[in-house]
């Protein structure tokens, strides 16, 4: 779940990619690229940057706030590395006052124009008292959130309420609490308030966050259920990837995350070296010309990196379309404009690839990146057909907005649309055949009924893929 653990005390423009580069020539055919040193404006992101002495700085701002974010420190031309491991990429586009930006990990880059200097309010201290720290917090919200029409919320009404409960006396436990009562409604999994080890966030109504403890207890129950005479059971990247042949001829690919497979070392070209691995070895060999239809298992997913999803799907096929179209908000006072949407591409990968049926089980744990992969899947060619119940619906990368007395709130500023321009956020993308997913009464009756029916439809419909 990005939300916490792709986002929390680490930079929050790992939530950052895609992009390129671009160069113009000057009359002696010398390659120039005009500095990306100075002071850049983000389209949409509600952000500043400082780029200046290898130091990349990252300012948040609102109408009535600028708290100092993020950095990284440079690495390579146009390249900083955070301290997580980050890598971000700034290239200009062709002219010195455009640029782009990218970090490896996720989907899409962000658009920059230059600004000549830093905003006022980001070269004073900010005021770090309770009502300072209400008015940041309800102003990101306020200019950034994409979804109070869909979840029938008034942010002005709320304010009303709640900021006459805050006055310089308040609390940070005490402000914790109203910040929490304040986005108590939305029910959005990707909106969440910190405050040291206290975090508050909640997912959609009758949901299930996918913790740690319930993968496992899910992930025991596959294995001596659902694979219990499966051949050629391996599992890959840290245990977050299983794949098994079933005896009925189809593959099974369970995937728990997209993230976390290389133990300590959280950098995006490790993950992708771990999965990589996992699927040569899963789609290796003969397998994809001989499997009877592959199913892919994302009920208990926690999220993590959307190019990670973009990777396996390049595996999936061998003509190239678009999985998804990704936009942001980028006017605060606004809600209906946003930053031109950015397609991305599905190519089809060079390595061992897999282009027959598939079957995709969902549920409510499936989270965020989860998701995105579930939505870049739904335009593949081939049949695939989704199986269990609708994903949680949070699809956005997370913005992490600092407050000025140090506590942190986590919100959505994108939409990922299909090609008819419809997003899922809130509701979740919905299955095409409903099943049961991991309720009480399949684990006490030992069911697995969105598996067999995926088993049973591929039985019935499979094919191979080269």
């Amino acid at each position: 779940m990005r939300v916490i653990t792709a986002t929390a005390g680490a930079l929050a423009l790992a939530a950052l990619a895609g992009g390129g580069t671009s160069a113009t020539t000057t009359s002696t055919s010398t390659a120039y690229k005009p500095t990306v040193d100075g002071f850049w404006r983000m389209d949409g992101y509600g952000t500043v940057l400082a780029i200046r002495n290898g130091t990349f700085q990252e300012f948040q701002t609102t109408a009535v706030s600028c708290v100092e974010g993020d950095s990284a420190r440079r690495t390579g031309p146009g390249t900083y590395t955070a301290p997580d491991g980050t890598v971000i990429t700034v290239r200009t586009s062709g002219h010195r006052d455009h640029a782009s930006m990218r970090a490896d990990g996720s989907v899409g880059d962000r658009k920059l124009r230059r600004i000549g200097e830093l905003p006022e309010a980001c070269t004073r201290p900010a005021d770090g008292g309770p009502l300072a720290a209400f008015d940041v917090f309800w102003q990101s919200f306020e200019e950034n959130y994409p979804f109070f029409s869909a979840k029938g919320i008034d942010w002005n009404a709320v304010r009303e309420q709640y900021r006459p409960k805050v006055d310089a006396k308040t609390t940070e436990d005490e402000l914790f609490d109203v910040f929490s009562d304040m986005v108590r409604p939305f029910h959005d999994a990707h909106v969440a308030v910190q405050h040291g080890d206290s975090v508050f966030a909640q997912p959609r109504p009758g949901t299930t966050v996918p913790t740690g403890e319930l993968d496992t207890k899910v992930k025991k129950f596959i294995m001596e259920r659902d694979l219990k005479d499966a051949r050629n059971l391996q599992e890959f990247a840290n245990g977050r990837i299983t794949y098994a042949d079933l005896p009925g001829g189809q593959g099974y690919l369970r995937i728990s995350g997209f993230g976390g497979y290389a133990g300590e070392d959280t950098s995006y070209a490790a993950q992708l070296a771990e999965l990589e691995t996992a699927l040569d070895t899963a789609l290796g060999k003969d397998r994809p010309r001989r499997l009877k239809g592959l199913i892919i298992d994302l009920r208990i997913n926690g999220g993590g990196s959307d190019a990670l999803g973009i990777h396996i799907a390049e595996r999936l096929t061998d003509t190239p379309y678009v999985a998804y179209a990704k936009r942001a908000r980028n006017d605060p006072a606004d809600p209906s404009r946003h930053t031109r949407p950015q397609p991305a591409y599905v190519l089809p990968a060079q390595g061992p690839h897999y282009t027959g049926s598939i079957a995709v089980l969902t549920g409510g744990s499936t989270f965020s990146a989860g998701e995105t992969f579930t939505q870049a899947l739904m335009d593949r060619p081939g049949r695939t057909v989704r199986i269990g119940q609708p994903t949680q619906g949070v699809f956005s990368d997370v913005m992490m907005r600092k407050l000025p007395n140090g506590m942190s709130a986590y919100l959505p500023n994108e939409e990922f649309l299909t090609s008819s321009g419809r997003t899922f956020d809130g509701t979740g993308i919905p299955p095409h055949l409903t099943e049961p997913v991991f309720t009480k009464e399949e684990f006490d009756r030992k069911k697995d009924s969105a598996f067999d029916r995926a088993v049973s439809v591929l039985h019935n419909h499979g094919g191979s893929g080269s």
